[in-house]
């Protein structure tokens, strides 16, 4: 009788820790009556009635799906590639025909020169119409016409036709096809870059979006585990107290009981905060400033049988890998910098010629009218020469465009090496956590059957309680490694996904060309 007075404050102190705590996905149970404890029953219905309240079922493609529609990073690259495409119309525009008009008005008076000169005046109105066109080989056309006014006190005719046309060709520097597009491959070239850029964030939105799916998985089917934990645990505590009513067990029993509860219940308060820092974690990937939506049930799925190899695996990063892509087109780009480095360091020397008709009547659609009849014809042919003393800056800019296309080779280089290293990683990840799964799940079992037989046994009278404890502490532990085995092996998959872009298809993704 002393002895079980001594214990009434530690039991005292011990049921207020076991207050009912509230699921993730649950409302808390319902107090037990007044001098009754909580039993397993209440917590089994706590968990049907989580079950039978949930929410539709949360996949993981549609948790892919929603990311991709709502991600801020996707966001600002969709303006990244707009913007790529905006500087191909800008390079395009420079062999766009260029419209001109003009207009000029004059007026001379001139003094008298004593009795013998008269003073004279002069006004003369020039307005002028013309279109210009650059091609690819550098060469600039123009053609220009008009009709002048010219009144003076000795003029006759004073009204006079212009037509003329203007070529200027560069002979060494910006001539050649090659040197006046690049600017436009360079910009065409942008636009895969931005493209390859694009499917970069795409991928690794999904990878994130794939690693904080299986994060809530595991984080909740942790909570399952703890729960069901509880359950036991509070199911020991009910037999132990029967035991002890019917003489078979004694006040440390029912202490040990009490305390494992106790622990249960924590391991469950740390699980639940657990699964709502995933949820939140998931939800910022797949919408915006919206943390209370609920996630309905999310699950692994199935594992794949699919095979992985080394050399195929490595081959399919190669040829897709954005990265990598990137890092070959600015490869491009930069060998047409260094085209147009070296083409700068030619002196730059112009051919120059045009051929102009004129008329010149007494009004103005005799002007017009009597242009093209070869009365007024005019020519000229001309070089131009431009050469900056020693092309010193010219020079210096062709050596910086050579070392950074080194240097981007290297990078390339580099990254390829990487590449190698991060899928060798990878697949042998993914085997090894095949095996992984296998082993967990075998330890499981054992694991689950030795508690069993244990708790065979101390029903018996064969063992003591502390075994049992022990005994599920191990059983429990051993389902939370095959589930976190289980969750490894899919981010491993996910990795290796990331670097194959093997997830563009799994998802059936398609990215715009």
């Amino acid at each position: 009788m002393t002895r079980r007075v001594s214990l009434l404050p530690l039991l005292a102190a011990l049921m207020l820790v076991f207050a009912p705590v509230r699921g993730a996905d649950a409302p808390a149970p319902p107090p037990s009556p007044a001098g009754q404890p909580t039993t397993s029953a209440a917590i089994t219905s706590t968990i049907a009635q989580a079950v039978s309240s949930a929410v539709p079922p949360f996949t993981l493609e549609e948790a892919v799906a929603r990311a991709l529609d709502k991600n801020f990073d996707l966001q600002i690259q969709r303006l990244s590639v707009q913007s790529a495409n905006d500087s191909v119309i800008i390079a395009d525009a420079a062999y766009n025909p260029t419209l001109t008009a003009s207009s000029t008005v004059a007026g001379s008076r001139a003094a008298a020169l004593g009795a013998v000169t008269p003073g004279s005046q002069a006004d003369s109105l020039s307005p002028r119409v013309g279109v210009s066109q650059k091609i690819s080989s550098g060469a600039t056309f123009g053609v220009s016409a008009g009709v002048d006014r010219s009144v003076s006190a000795f003029s006759t005719n004073p009204y006079g036709g212009v037509l003329s046309l203007n070529v200027r060709q560069p002979l060494l520097q910006g001539a050649g096809v090659a040197v006046n597009r690049a600017a436009q491959d360079r910009a065409r070239l942008g636009v895969k870059l931005a493209g390859a850029n694009f499917k970069s964030s795409v991928l690794s939105i999904v990878h994130d979006v794939e690693f904080a799916y299986y994060a809530l998985v595991f984080a909740r089917e942790q909570l399952g585990v703890r729960q069901f934990a509880l359950e036991v645990a509070l199911r020991l505590l009910d037999e132990n107290r029967a035991r002890r009513a019917a003489g078979v067990a004694i006040d440390l029993d029912v202490l040990q009981a009490e305390v494992g509860v106790a622990n249960a219940r924590l391991t469950v308060i740390s699980a639940e905060q657990s699964v709502h820092d995933r949820e939140d974690a998931l939800l910022q990937l797949i919408s915006r400033f919206n943390f209370d939506a609920p996630i309905g049930p999310v699950s692994l799925g199935d594992d794949s049988a699919a095979q992985v190899t080394l050399a195929g695996s490595y081959a399919l990063a190669r040829s897709s890998q954005p990265d990598l892509l990137a890092a070959a087109i600015s490869l491009g780009q930069l060998r047409l910098d260094v085209l147009t480095a070296d083409n700068a360091r030619h002196p730059q020397l112009d051919l120059g010629g045009s051929l102009g008709l004129s008329s010149r009547e007494n009004n103005y659609g005799d002007a017009t009218s009597q242009l093209l009849t070869g009365r007024g014809e005019s020519w000229s042919l001309g070089l131009n020469l431009t050469l900056p003393w020693g092309l010193r800056a010219e020079n210096a800019r062709y050596r910086q465009s050579v070392a950074s296309l080194d240097s981007e080779q290297a990078r390339y280089e580099q990254l390829d090496q990487s590449l190698l290293a991060q899928v060798r990683t990878a697949v042998r990840a993914v085997q090894t956590g095949r095996e992984s799964v296998a082993i967990a799940a075998l330890a499981s079992s054992l694991s689950q059957r030795q508690y069993d037989q244990e708790k065979a046994r101390y029903d018996a009278g064969l063992a003591t309680f502390r075994d049992v404890q022990n005994f599920q502490a191990d059983a429990n532990n051993a389902r939370i490694s095959e589930l976190q085995a289980r969750v490894s092996l899919r981010q491993a998959e996910a990795d290796l996904a990331r670097l194959e872009a093997s997830s563009l298809p799994h998802y059936k993704i398609k990215l715009a060309e």
